[in-house]
């Protein structure tokens, strides 16, 4: 009888991004060399649209310092303003976070992830989450998943973004309120709503939550 294997093989990380936690080996194999990151591709298909800053900010509503932090890579944007820098520079949120292979399947192992964006650290609190990307290996993805870690803050504010979105909680308690409406959510409750209604998703009780997010914003077009 043959052994089973003791370690799963883990998947190509080429298309890995900042979002996702690369493993020993791929880092091994690339010591040197600088993968492409978020800040890189804001930059390159702003240049690609003869984009200003200030000519970005404008379309966007996100702010100068703030696209300017992002491309440095100092900070990492919220997803609803990932949402609209990918319809402002007319390649989807998808191509931002990660190009992604043609592959027809992509899997992300369980210790492939990391809780805490690599280049933002602390500073993701004042969103009042983290999030990583589920699929970031996948081309041309029509939605985007991703797991989402819920923390108390107070700078919660309302977004609206194109799109739809799809909750679904795996621990903790969070609030969801569309428009007028709130809804209190535990785990194993979902939620399905438009993103162009103004939403807030927060945790409640003091405590962090972690959910499953699906975000549909379009399909994606790659800058030529």
């Amino acid at each position: 009888m043959e052994k089973k294997a003791g370690k799963r093989q883990r998947v190509d990380s080429k298309a890995e991004d900042f979002i996702t936690h690369p493993g020993e080996a791929a880092r091994a194999e690339t010591p040197l060399r600088r993968k492409e990151s978020l800040g890189d591709r804001i930059r390159k298909a702003r240049e690609i649209h003869k984009l200003s800053i200030q000519e970005l900010s404008d379309q966007t509503g996100i702010s100068a310092d703030t696209l300017q932090r992002v491309e440095a890579d100092s900070m990492i944007p919220p997803l609803g303003d990932l949402v609209k820098l990918g319809k402002a520079l007319e390649t989807g949120m998808g191509y931002l976070i990660s190009p992604g292979t043609d592959k027809p399947m992509t899997v992300v192992r369980a210790d492939q992830r990391r809780e805490t964006p690599r280049h933002l650290g602390k500073r993701a609190e004042r969103y009042g989450y983290f999030y990583e990307s589920l699929a970031p290996e996948k081309g041309n993805r029509s939605m985007e998943p991703f797991m989402v870690t819920l923390t108390p803050s107070e700078e919660a504010q309302p977004s609206t973004h194109d799109g739809q979105e799809f909750l679904f909680v795996l621990e903790g308690q969070i609030l969801v309120q569309v428009r007028g409406q709130k809804e209190y959510l535990e785990a194993g409750d979902a939620v399905y709503y438009d993103s162009t209604e103004p939403h807030l998703v927060k945790c409640v009780g003091g405590r962090q939550a972690k959910i499953v997010a699906v975000i549909y914003a379009g399909k994606q077009r790659p800058p030529s």
